[in-house]
């Protein structure tokens, strides 16, 4: 009956160190929606909150916590300058003013939200998407394109920041 406890007690502590520490892979995902109603892009971008804190920190050479309300002020700054930087949008050739909306903790992740000037009837669309490069060598970030309903989808691996989609 010990042995049995022990072994629970063995496993519990395995699969709690294992899932507290750093996660094997760098993904991100942001997507790109037009809003016919608004006729502007709605953009969302997710990133794992430690990667993106550890991102702003190297990119800003200062500590970052998403979770510690005394961070939201630099935080929203910080998130907002470093979106500008690390995300460029062109349609039909004109690049797109974009602007930062704000941000939201979500567990274990953060979603970035951005907006565009108005477009009417966007026909192709071209996207630079570099968030967490900085930091990461081996990120992943997954980006879709959605103008009228239609989707187009790819993985940008670093170092590859371009995406487009003709619609």
């Amino acid at each position: 009956m010990m042995k049995s406890y022990i072994l629970i007690f063995l496993t519990l502590i395995f699969f709690t160190t294992s899932f507290t520490e750093k996660h094997p892979y760098h993904v991100g995902s942001v997507e790109i929606n037009h809003n016919k109603t608004s006729k502007t892009f709605e953009i969302t971008g997710r990133f794992f909150m430690d990667d993106l804190e550890n991102a702003l920190g190297k990119k800003y050479g200062k500590p970052f916590h998403f979770n510690d309300p005394k961070y939201k002020a630099q935080l929203n700054e910080a998130v907002k300058n470093y979106s500008a930087e690390y995300f460029k949008l062109k349609s039909d050739g004109k690049f797109l003013k974009v602007n930062f909306v704000g941000y939201e903790e979500d567990h274990e992740s953060v979603n970035v939200y951005l907006e565009t000037e108005s477009v009417s009837q966007p026909k192709k669309v071209e996207a630079a998407v570099s968030f967490l490069y900085n930091y990461f060598d081996d990120q992943l970030n997954i980006v879709h394109l959605i103008v009228n309903g239609n989707r187009k989808s790819e993985k940008l691996s670093y170092p590859n920041r371009y995406t487009y989609g003709n619609f």
